[in-house]
């Protein structure tokens, strides 16, 4: 098929971009090498997408390098004003970015309308909003001097986003960096770069200048690797795994360039014995089964309190089973499969590790058959660990797979939550107000949701500790992440007395 009749079979109104984009233009890579973009629910070609190498690194960065001097000089409102123009042409083409997500990543088409487009349009409609509102202070400082502080872009700033929200992700990167005054080399995950490069249509079309933001789909191994190392980006931005961040970090030594990393997460979602129980089983299934719970911030340990586990689980394990999987662009899917089938063997093995150790299968486990056996689903899995040691209660699946684990006190349940190297997301819930704030507090996480699980906004901080990385998404923060202050002292009217007198 002929990427026009791609679109058309997908319900999409213009054809798939499937180049690199640098410098303003949809080019090929300089190798002529490219990658297939597979469909997950039945692996079907969509496209041969362009694959970057060094030299087409090389051409982003050289174009991002002209294109900052003016980009970082126009006034804030000005960029601001662009920001603006992009969140109106996201929603004007809403629905095709949702079906274009929804194809290439698997995610069910309701989630794309509902919340991926949405999130994505907001985010830029609030550092659109916020690029002429960041600023810096005034310090008091002795007499007779004036002393300020300038909030400065970075430079040039390379970005990889994952493949698991790949839309969603560009925005919380490309924002911040665009409304302080940066300029961009992003790479899209190369199994998922399609809503990316919609994205980059639509910043031309909104204005932004030429060379201010480059996308090029690229391996990790190759164009990742090559972002994380080269001289002349000033910063890094990588969401991904913990091992990979790693990574970024030993390449990125060589100029010292600034990092920030969005890792892996294994968070706990507990539930005491006072909580609302209906409330509860709702938000857990939300926290691990929403986008087939490939979710760095996933509620994937669910902690509950052994007086009420049963009368949890048996609303909750019906409730698994009763989700509709299927094709992502029915709009009744209420989930899709895994992005690559690679991705969802390595979840199915995660059943052969729990048996292995004494977990019970509750629920699940499977790859389903008949129209969905070409595709890469997994069925919403519930394992009971024998113990929170054991290694599906400390490693991140990144599927629709919950680990249950009961504790009979707050000590215990505090323990529990604690005992992974991660610390990005976790929940809990209760009706006891001292016991909620206390846990707040107490657990080692960037995020706590009380009475609710996974909720984001333009204006929190998002972001972890420990093996889930440093640095925050949104808010002001993010745009302390892509500025740097500089400290200008004026002499007003202070009488110097010489040091030296001769």
């Amino acid at each position: 098929m002929s990427l026009k009749d791609i679109a058309a079979a997908a319900g999409l109104r213009t054809p798939v971009r499937h180049q690199l984009f640098i410098n303003g233009q949809f080019v090929d890579a300089e190798s002529g090498e490219t990658l297939a973009t597979l469909n997950p629910h039945d692996n079907s070609v969509i496209t041969q997408v362009a694959m970057a190498g060094r030299a087409d690194v090389d051409k982003a960065v050289a174009a991002a390098h002209k294109a900052f001097p003016s980009w970082s000089r126009m006034a804030a409102m000005d960029r601001g004003r662009i920001l603006l123009k992009l969140a109106d042409l996201i929603e004007d083409n809403a629905e095709e970015l949702a079906r274009l997500e929804s194809l290439d990543t698997g995610h069910p088409l309701r989630d794309s309308r509902m919340l991926d487009v949405p999130r994505t349009a907001v985010t830029y409609r609030y550092f659109g909003g916020m690029a002429d509102k960041f600023h810096g202070e005034q310090i008091p400082v002795e007499a007779g001097f004036l002393n300020y502080t300038l909030r400065e872009p970075v430079g040039v700033v390379g970005q990889v986003v994952p493949w698991n929200f790949p839309l969603m992700f560009t925005s919380w990167k490309m924002a911040p960096a665009l409304a302080a005054g940066n300029c961009v080399v992003l790479k899209p995950a190369e199994i998922t770069p399609l809503s990316s490069l919609k994205i980059a249509e639509l910043m031309a079309e909104a204005g932004i200048p030429d060379g201010v933001v480059n996308i090029i789909p690229g391996l990790g191994a190759v164009a990742g690797q090559y972002i994380a190392e080269h001289p002349e980006i000033a910063k890094v931005a990588f969401t991904g795994s913990t091992a990979t961040g790693r990574r970024i970090v030993e390449a990125s030594a060589g100029n010292l360039k600034k990092v920030q990393l969005e890792l892996g997460g294994k968070g706990a979602n507990i539930v005491f014995e006072d909580a609302n129980l209906i409330a509860a089983v709702n938000g857990a299934a939300w926290a691990i089964f929403h986008n087939q719970g490939q979710a760095c911030i996933a509620g994937s340990r669910l902690v509950l309190h052994e007086k009420i586990a049963d009368a949890f689980l048996e609303k909750f394990i019906p409730l698994a089973r009763s989700i509709r999987l299927g094709n992502p662009l029915d709009p009744n899917t209420e989930m899709g499969p895994l992005t690559s089938l690679q991705h969802r063997d390595r979840v199915l093995s995660y059943v052969d590790v729990a048996r292995s150790q004494g977990g019970e299968i509750l629920s699940g486990g499977n790859a389903p058959g008949g129209d969905l056996a070409r595709g890469c689903y997994v069925e919403p899995t519930i394992v009971r660990a024998a113990s929170w040691k054991d290694r599906v209660a400390q490693e991140e699946v990144f599927g629709p797979f919950v680990t249950v684990i009961t504790f009979k006190d707050d000590a215990e349940a505090l323990q529990i939550a604690n005992s992974t190297e991660y610390g990005l997301g976790g929940g809990l819930w209760t009706n006891n107000l001292q016991r909620a704030h206390k846990f707040a507090r107490d657990m080692r996480n960037g995020m706590v949701w009380i009475n609710c699980y996974k909720r984001v906004n333009p204006g929190s901080p998002f972001g972890g500790v420990g093996a889930s990385g440093y640095g925050r998404e949104m808010g002001f923060d993010a745009m302390r992440e892509y500025t740097q202050v500089k400290s200008i002292w004026v002499n007003v009217d202070a009488q110097l007395a010489p040091h030296y007198l001769r």
